[in-house]
């Protein structure tokens, strides 16, 4: 992944360490959070120094909706989940990042954000690689 990320952008650090990756689409890098509680994927747009939507030009704010809508359909196929949560935050990463969740009525924040309530749980390296497999064979990445 960001074989050649335009000049001026990188992978924010705590992004890089909090994520495994998955997927370079268009714009974005598509990453997996680690958190095995949780299918959560982050889209990652390649524009140096974007910190917010309007920070992109109107093409790029198309792509990233296209990447959002290609990324949520992918989690529905793969997971099943009851409702997907869609949010750029950025309030302790100021890198512009948009989460796609997966919830499920009995996951371990239901019906709360998944922010805060609960530790994050590591992949088991097994399934590490098979969800990201699984994830990049319906993104046909």
């Amino acid at each position: 992944m960001n074989r050649n990320p335009p000049p001026g952008w990188h992978l924010h650090p705590q992004l890089a360490d909090d994520t495994h990756p998955v997927a370079h689409l268009g714009l974005s890098d598509l990453v997996l959070m680690d958190d095995a509680n949780h299918p959560w994927l982050i889209l990652v747009p390649r524009v140096a120094e974007a910190t917010e939507l309007v920070d992109l030009d109107a093409v790029q704010q198309a792509e990233l909706m296209r990447e959002i809508a290609v990324t949520s359909r992918a989690l529905q196929a793969v997971f099943k989940p009851f409702k997907l949560n869609v949010a750029a935050l950025g309030n302790l990463v100021p890198q512009l990042h948009v989460h796609v969740i997966a919830r499920f009525q009995d996951d371990i924040a239901w019906p709360r954000p998944v922010w805060g309530n609960a530790a994050a749980s590591a992949y088991l390296p097994e399934e590490l690689v098979r969800r990201v497999r699984l994830l990049q064979a319906e993104l046909g990445a």
